[in-house]
């Protein structure tokens, strides 16, 4: 069977709460975040996503499973660790629609779901008039010693929907790495597309 997609909008995105926080645990302990989370930081992460009645949550199903979701909200809304450093950069919040996760299990990965999860996110920034879509990634060095072997970045394919790094513009996030006990501070690079 071939996944489907679903868009949620605002209070629509708390049914899908649990999967969220499933796939982010998941996908995101994978090479470059190696994010080893809990349910408690995922909740509180995800209660500011519930709050925007803007927000958007694409999840996509086999079936009944959820297996991938791409959520985004405008920046005026969302955190002030994503909101802060783009007004300081002097950008307003309120002309950038912040593309946050998007999380697919790897079984699922080339077959266009990560396309759709753009295309519906800039039609949602489209719809409320933001001008422009961001999103950052957590910038690891080349000889980071958990890189597996043959690991590539996603640049080409997010260059390919025609966003590019905001020269300049980058975000600082603490968590624990996978195998450490403390967090540390990663550094994100901010890329940008005029919608």
């Amino acid at each position: 069977m071939k996944p489907t997609m679903t868009i949620h909008i605002g209070a629509d995105i708390a049914a899908l709460t649990d999967d969220l926080a499933r796939l982010r645990l998941t996908v995101f302990r994978e090479w470059p975040y190696l994010y080893h989370g809990s349910e408690a930081e995922e909740a509180e992460y995800l209660a500011e996503l519930m709050t925007s009645a803007d927000a958007i949550c694409v999840a996509a199903r086999d079936g009944s499973r959820v297996i991938g979701v791409s959520t985004g909200m405008p920046l005026k809304d969302a955190h002030g660790e994503f909101r802060d450093p783009v007004a300081d950069f002097g950008r307003d919040p309120a002309d950038v629609f912040y593309c946050a996760e998007s999380v697919l299990l790897p079984e699922y990965r080339g077959a266009g779901l990560y396309r759709g999860f753009f295309e519906a996110r800039e039609d949602q920034a489209r719809a409320l008039g933001c001008p422009e879509a961001m999103f950052c990634a957590v910038d690891r060095p080349p000889d980071h010693p958990l890189k597996p072997a043959g690991a590539q970045p996603l640049d080409p394919v997010w260059r390919r929907f025609g966003y590019a790094p905001v020269d300049g513009l980058k975000m600082w996030f603490r968590w624990t790495d996978v195998g450490a006990s403390e967090e540390t501070e990663k550094t994100l690079q901010v890329w940008g597309k005029a919608l």
